[in-house]
């Protein structure tokens, strides 16, 4: 890309707030509070411009509804809850943005794409899958579901048994062409939502949907990188990457290298369902490519840009 490239990987949780019943009123208004920050960027600085996002809340709410359904209607696979949050999220998010640059005066064209995601049917976590999903269960529950459909079941934290499924690693976005070429030409695009839908490859090429959970930060950064951006900007729930976070002695990075963040990956500083995940998509990201990563909270992209928040990962 000739012209400075942004990708922007907005949390789920920034669209339905913990708290709140997160219904679709709910979800477009914070949708409304996220993009008016992004279309700020757009007015400042004149860059091509890529977002993705997460769906946690809102995937987990259609795998229960197809739970809740299945003794009438039949039930859907993961993939496909995957793609039915990636289009209506998509939906939302594009036509929030769409208004909003009609509100201020740009003239800007932006579309989603229903973005699937090579994964390895070999990868380990298909073997010993980790990531739980979908509502609790009691034990006898759980027994029946493991009989009858074959799910992995797990006590979750004294609260309830639920099912596990893998996350494997992504390894390649299938439509990673078309959403660069779509970039270049000036066109705001929204991919690779929750992580992408996953898929496997026969020997023929033909690509199939598979029963899995893509971590929606290391797919933002396969493609940041695949399509060569060169700045990476995760919006979450904090203003800054800390170490000894929780502790007296918590500090905050402002600015670090490759080197330095690798080393407090490996003296434990980040945990696993928290900062880890961005922090290990932010070091391939930069390995092979990339130039800065951003780490900062929602509704301080700006201050971030500016190097006024947030914690700045360079090479």
């Amino acid at each position: 890309m000739t012209k400075e490239s942004i990708l922007i990987a907005l949390g789920g949780n920034a669209i339905s707030i913990k708290g709140e019943e997160g219904n679709i009123q709910q979800q477009f208004f914070h949708t409304n509070e996220a993009v008016q920050e992004i279309v700020n960027l757009i007015k400042s600085v004149d860059c091509n411009l890529i977002l993705t996002h997460g769906n946690g809340p809102q995937v987990g709410n259609v795998i229960l509804r197809s739970e809740l359904a299945s003794k009438v209607l039949y039930a859907l696979p993961i993939d496909i809850c995957v793609s039915d949050t990636e289009g209506g999220m998509g939906y939302m998010i594009q036509q929030v943005i769409h208004n909003t640059l009609i509100e201020n005066n740009i003239n800007r064209n932006v579309v989603s794409i229903i973005t699937q995601v090579l994964v390895d049917i070999n990868d380990e976590d298909f073997k010993n899958p980790t990531k739980p999903i979908g509502k609790f269960h009691t034990k006898e529950e759980a027994e029946e579901l493991q009989r009858e459909k074959k799910w992995t079941m797990i006590e979750d934290s004294g609260r309830g048994y639920r099912r596990i499924i893998a996350s494997p690693k992504p390894v390649k976005i299938i439509e990673e062409e078309i959403i660069k070429r779509l970039a270049e030409l000036g066109i705001i695009v929204i991919a690779a939502g929750g992580g992408g839908i996953p898929v496997v490859e026969d020997k023929d090429g033909k690509l199939y949907g598979i029963e899995a959970i893509i971590d929606k930060d290391l797919a933002s950064s396969l493609l940041a990188r695949s399509i060569g951006v060169k700045t990476l900007v995760f919006l979450t729930s904090v203003d800054k990457v800390y170490i000894n976070f929780g502790k007296k002695n918590q500090t905050a990075l402002d600015k670090v290298t490759v080197s330095e963040i690798e080393n407090y990956v490996k003296e434990g500083h980040f945990a696993p369902g928290s900062m880890l995940p961005k922090i290990n998509a932010s070091i391939e990201f930069l390995k092979n490519g990339g130039e800065k990563v951003i780490i900062t909270k929602n509704g301080t992209l700006m201050e971030a840009i500016s190097n006024k928040t947030g914690t700045h990962i360079v090479v």
